[in-house]
């Protein structure tokens, strides 16, 4: 297959490309610069150069494509306005994506997050959260997922708040960061709220299998981890970083801080059984251990 991917140089996009070409589709990706060109046709992929805003850029991607994988998300995390813009950026660009396959019947595969559900693991049924800070990517998720409708194959992939590679990589990777700066591995509250994660190379075989045979309207959990506490997660940055860890008033965190305290397990039980997925790679308290002092 002819595969059109936005994001492929990123965490969960490096993985995706590599499995993509490891199982014999052809890639196009989204390059905004020449380093992600460089990296791209280093992959095996073809660059297409432009950014997600260069609308025309992903119309014509899409349009020459026989599948589309839509992983691409703005790097500005500063401050919730930030957040928004990156939601807004990334609506218009799927609106276009999607607008190119319609009466095609082939596959657009796009990203999401795991819900979070009072008392227990979400499951693939549970609905995206109409409220708070993400609000937004449900709707899109919705709207996308509704071409269904118009003759796409449209699929999410839900991914858990940290997708990990080599000790670095979403919500643990933040955290880590955020502890070098502020010279503690800190966590919001008591740190009994769970986090779940996979590893990129599982979740990136999870976007395979979705692009070549998962049903239209359909969505699915790429969690390999259902849930650490994140003062286990804590922990083991702040050992391997050499840092004190504590707990930190939840505004220490910026617009991360309501996030960060939820308690948000993922099952993928679901997936697991209906696409014969299964994660074969090291756990996020296992990838964590290779953090560099």
């Amino acid at each position: 297959m002819n595969v059109f991917v936005t994001g492929g140089t990123g965490t969960i996009g490096t993985a995706v490309v590599a499995e993509l070409v490891a199982h014999g589709h052809t890639v196009t990706a989204l390059a905004r610069s020449d380093a992600s060109a460089d990296a791209l046709t280093a992959a095996g992929a073809r660059p297409l150069r432009g950014a997600l805003d260069d609308l025309d850029v992903l119309r014509a991607g899409a349009s020459g494509a026989e599948g589309v994988v839509s992983l691409a998300f703005s790097r500005d995390y500063g401050s919730a306005e930030a957040v928004e813009r990156g939601m807004a950026e990334e609506a218009a660009a799927l609106a276009v994506l999607g607008e190119a396959l319609v009466g095609t019947d082939r596959p657009l595969v796009l990203v999401s997050g795991t819900p979070w559900v009072p008392g227990r693991a979400s499951t693939e049924e549970d609905p995206l959260p109409t409220d708070g800070p993400v609000a937004r990517r449900a709707q899109t998720v919705g709207d996308a997922l509704a071409l269904a409708e118009r003759g796409v194959r449209a699929v999410a992939v839900r991914l858990p708040r940290t997708v990990h590679a080599d000790g670095n990589g979403g919500f643990a990777g933040l955290l880590t960061d955020m502890s070098r700066s502020a010279g503690v591995a800190g966590y919001p509250g008591d740190g009994t709220q769970r986090w779940p994660a996979v590893h990129a190379a599982d979740a990136a075989s999870l976007f395979r299998l979705a692009l070549e045979s998962a049903p239209a309207g359909s969505a699915w959990h790429a969690v390999g981890d259902e849930g650490d506490q994140v003062r286990d997660i804590a922990a083991v940055i702040g050992r391997r970083l050499g840092l004190p860890v504590r707990s930190l008033p939840e505004e220490e965190f910026g617009p991360f801080g309501p996030i960060f305290a939820m308690d948000q397990p993922a099952s993928s039980a679901r997936t697991r059984q209906a696409l014969g997925w299964t994660p074969t790679h090291p756990s996020l308290l296992e990838d964590l251990e290779l953090l560099e002092p």
